[in-house]
């Protein structure tokens, strides 16, 4: 049978694969479980210092896989709101939050609950032929998977209003000039250049990644003498590392500095 989501490690990047081509890559409950786990493995991995999340086949993710949700539906079993507590959630809480940098390989489109996915990594690597669809309300649902947190974020309040009460694909181009994607890219080098950006990631100062990805999720629920007080704390902490000391001593020799993540 073959694997929903595929797990591989290279050096000390993971690269995690939803692996249903034939669905679009959409999230039944074996799928769900799957990538839940590997997310969790992945960020739990010390060796692992940069993730990239990928999809294979014509889509990245087309979120909940309606079909088996239909079957929920007429039986009477497990409510949307435990699905969303028992998978979606767990998982986007550990891609946003893990100590390392996540990169969204966005190969094709990315609608529900995997453009929530890709809006949780730092950065998104997406196809010229992609697009991104907040379908929620298409199907007379609200949202989930952190979108109310990470959406208005990226493209501001009333873009994020928009996109959810009138659910469009956001096309490439227009996702990069609006902030979804980071770049835009040959759908032939997605995955490549996000293995290639993740690669460069996991060489660099992965304890310093970590802070920042704290202090900006910090600053974004809290006030600005707050947020000046956590920066103050987060520097404490990335000033006593091995790699701030290295990287200072490289700076003085004219060396280029060597990080080890710690």
């Amino acid at each position: 049978m073959t694997e929903p989501v595929l797990y591989d490690v290279d050096g000390h990047t993971a690269v995690i694969t939803l692996n249903r081509p034939d669905a679009l890559n959409s999230l039944d409950i074996a799928t769900k479980t799957a990538l839940r786990d590997h997310v969790h493995r992945a960020a739990d991995d010390t060796s692992v210092r940069a993730v990239v999340l990928a999809g294979t086949g014509r889509a990245f993710c087309a979120g909940e896989d309606l079909v088996e949700h239909a079957e929920r539906l007429r039986d009477g079993s497990t409510g949307l709101g435990d699905i969303v507590d028992e998978y979606y959630n767990p998982t986007v809480r550990t891609l946003a939050r893990m100590p390392k940098p996540v990169i969204a390989a966005v190969n094709g489109i990315a609608a529900g609950a995997g453009a929530s996915y890709a809006f949780a990594c730092d950065l998104r690597v997406v196809a010229d032929t992609a697009g991104f669809n907040l379908a929620f309300a298409g199907i007379g649902l609200s949202c989930d998977t952190g979108t109310s947190w990470t959406l208005p974020r990226l493209v501001g309040w009333a873009k994020a209003r928009e996109l959810l009460l009138l659910p469009r694909t956001v096309k490439a181009p227009e996702a990069h000039a609006i902030g979804l994607a980071t770049e835009v890219v040959p759908a032939a080098d997605v995955v490549p250049r996000a293995i290639e950006l993740a690669r460069q990631l996991a060489a660099g100062p992965t304890v310093a990644y970590a802070a920042l990805r704290e202090a900006l999720d910090w600053s974004a629920t809290h006030t600005f003498d707050e947020a000046t007080t956590k920066e103050a704390e987060l520097m404490q902490h990335t000033g006593r590392t091995a790699d701030h000391r290295d990287a200072v001593q490289a700076f003085l020799t004219k060396q280029k500095p060597t990080f080890q993540g710690r």
